[in-house]
């Protein structure tokens, strides 16, 4: 008799499992699955060559600030008043970093080295007054990269006749991508080539 109900409890579990999964449609797994898939997923298609927008504008350059997302490491350049159409950038990989005017190396730490171009002053060109007070060589004013993937260091090379220069050391020589939005230049640099998280 004992043995009967013990057989009996197992049948019974058995059957409310295999109605437990039954009972759930085969569109929600698609969907849960392709949602994952979709998620870990990170953009593809950038590269490793010289960017360029030629355009320029007389706003001056006021702050640097990066942020951390799951695909990549992000630096913005602010430059208010310049809308869009007048924020010009070349960004490329160099091997050594030479800040305009005066030829002189500037060190940036990491294992390759992006030379950020931004077609802007970081002083007022009816003063002269700097907009971004920082000396050639400083690091990046506010700018703290402790736990970012790919961005190692980050330096003030220095604005010269209305171009300013900024160093951003990485990991290593990753894709990357550079867009304006208003009043603004941003560079993304992927944590890797694969597009895996």
């Amino acid at each position: 008799m004992g043995r009967n109900k013990t057989a009996w409890a197992t049948t019974a579990a058995l059957m409310a499992a295999t109605l437990g999964v039954a009972a759930v449609p085969a569109a929600a797994t698609t969907t849960t699955t392709t949602t994952t898939a979709q998620t870990t997923a990170c953009p593809t298609g950038w590269g490793s060559v010289a960017e360029t927008r030629s355009a320029a504008t007389t706003e001056s350059l006021t702050n640097v600030r990066t942020g951390r997302h799951a695909c990549f490491d992000r630096m913005v350049v602010d430059v208010p008043g310049a809308g869009t159409s007048g924020l010009g950038y070349s960004v490329r990989y160099v091997s050594r970093l030479y800040q305009d005017g005066s030829g002189n190396h500037v060190p940036v730490g990491g294992g390759a080295v992006l030379e950020v171009r931004v077609a802007a002053p970081a002083y007022d060109p009816d003063t002269g007054q700097p907009t971004y007070p920082v000396r050639a060589g400083e690091r990046l004013k506010g700018v703290n990269l402790t736990g970012y993937r790919t961005f190692r260091d980050a330096r003030f090379v220095g604005s010269f006749e209305g171009d300013t220069q900024i160093g951003l050391g990485v990991r290593a020589r990753l894709p990357f991508r550079v867009w304006v939005a208003t009043d603004r230049i941003v560079v993304d640099v992927a944590h890797n080539w694969t597009g895996a998280r």
